[in-house]
């Protein structure tokens, strides 16, 4: 195995996202004892939003270093995949967390989620990966970045929905009563919306890469039946929460698991199972 020269970006860029985790917290106590966005709660938010684009450059830089020693790119192995989610993860957050305000307290959420990846990715071999013949497609690339931003949008709904569920616990719901949860499930749902719309895309992608690389759009192995599984709890989570005006607690519940449904499919279907998106063929 060839040395992993891009061990220290990696541990730079995941310690960037423990302190914005870190300073997440702090601005909830902070807000809770302000009740208002002040000074200090301004400087908090800036000082994690540049802990998150640090973490994410640094870890560009990682995944850079790796894919110009091996020349391909991070989507081989699970270490591979772990990592290259930690950066699309972070980037599409701090995109979110910039230009959306009112969900900035999220991070309290999002960020130690973020970190669970990034201490699992820690405990892994970073072995060096073979970029199979099927790969070598255009339509991977598509598959991929729609996918990368399918799961970011469930991260940041899942989030919101954190949020929610903290507020109903004694003695917690002090530190988010600057919230409401109405505002909360709207936007949270308007996440789900996104995911879905994106999740979409990432099916059909695959679909086409499919064809092109092993002469089939579908094939029901372990993977694409989790994904469609996925895809259909999200549509059925929208349609419950639109037509029947499901309790926000209980919409919240049902993000979260959906969220955790994308995650085992996303961590734990393609390494547990023979299919072709493992590489084997």
């Amino acid at each position: 195995m060839s040395e992993a020269t891009e061990l220290p970006w990696l541990w730079a860029g995941l310690s960037a996202y423990a302190v914005a985790t870190i300073l997440a917290f702090r601005g909830v106590v902070i807000l809770a004892k302000t009740s208002a966005i002040s000074p200090p709660v301004r400087s908090n938010e800036r000082l994690l939003l540049l802990l998150l684009v640090s973490g994410v450059l640094l870890l560009a830089m990682a995944l850079g270093v790796r894919w110009e020693r091996l020349g391909h790119g991070p989507f081989i192995n699970l270490y591979e995949l772990l990592a290259s989610q930690l950066f699309s993860l972070g980037l599409i957050f701090a995109l979110v967390y910039w230009r959306v305000p009112a969900l900035r307290t999220s991070a309290v959420v999002v960020m130690p989620l973020i970190w669970l990846l990034g201490s699992w990715v820690l405990m892994l071999e970073p072995s060096d990966s073979h970029f199979p013949p099927t790969y070598n497609n255009n339509w991977l690339w598509v598959h991929v970045g729609f996918g990368k931003v399918f799961l970011s949008f469930c991260l940041v709904a899942a989030g919101l929905a954190g949020i929610i569920l903290l507020r109903g616990v004694p003695g917690l719901g002090r530190w988010f009563a600057h919230m409401s949860d109405a505002a909360l499930d709207q936007m949270a749902w308007r996440f789900m919306m996104l995911a879905l719309v994106f999740d979409s895309l990432m099916l059909i992608a695959g679909a086409v890469w499919a064809q092109d690389a092993w002469g089939r759009y579908w094939q029901w192995d372990a993977l694409e039946t989790s994904a469609f599984m996925t895809w259909l709890s999200i549509g059925a989570g929208i349609h419950a929460r639109l037509s029947y005006k499901i309790p926000v607690r209980v919409g919240a519940l049902v993000i979260l698991a959906i969220f955790g449904l994308a995650f085992v499919t996303y961590f734990g279907t393609p390494y547990f199972s023979e299919a072709a998106h493992k590489g084997v063929v």
